[in-house]
């Protein structure tokens, strides 16, 4: 059973805190493992990406104080990391719209990855 939340306030302008933090997280992180399946096993996203949502999915999972929790995951606020899980569905939703681990159709034009131009 999740801890319940005490805090009044995240301290962070228009972010509010999460009445329930953990099944936000389990949600998103089974969301986001869900998705990760479309995309081939080969890509390093996937990978990395499905590394760090099973272990931070274990951490949800068996941490119900949100304040070890936070510790534990170590990249801030509770409410911040279901930030992050929000952006990274976003972002492998749209890896797999835009199948990025197929070849490019068209040669890349000379000095695309040179910084500063």
């Amino acid at each position: 059973m999740a801890a319940k939340v005490l805090k009044a306030t995240t301290n962070l302008t228009g972010l509010a805190v999460s009445k329930d933090p953990h099944y936000s997280l389990k949600l998103l992180y089974g969301k986001i493992l869900r998705d990760l399946k479309k995309i081939p096993d080969n890509s390093a996203y996937r990978k990395y990406t499905e590394e760090l949502t099973q272990s931070r999915l274990q951490h949800v999972l068996s941490e119900p104080d949100i304040a070890k929790l936070e510790r534990k995951i170590n990249c801030g606020q509770i409410e911040e990391v279901i930030i992050q899980a929000e952006n990274e569905l976003t972002c492998a939703r749209r890896m797999t719209e835009h199948k990025v681990w197929e070849p490019l159709t068209a040669q890349a034009p000379a000095n695309q990855w040179k910084w500063p131009i």
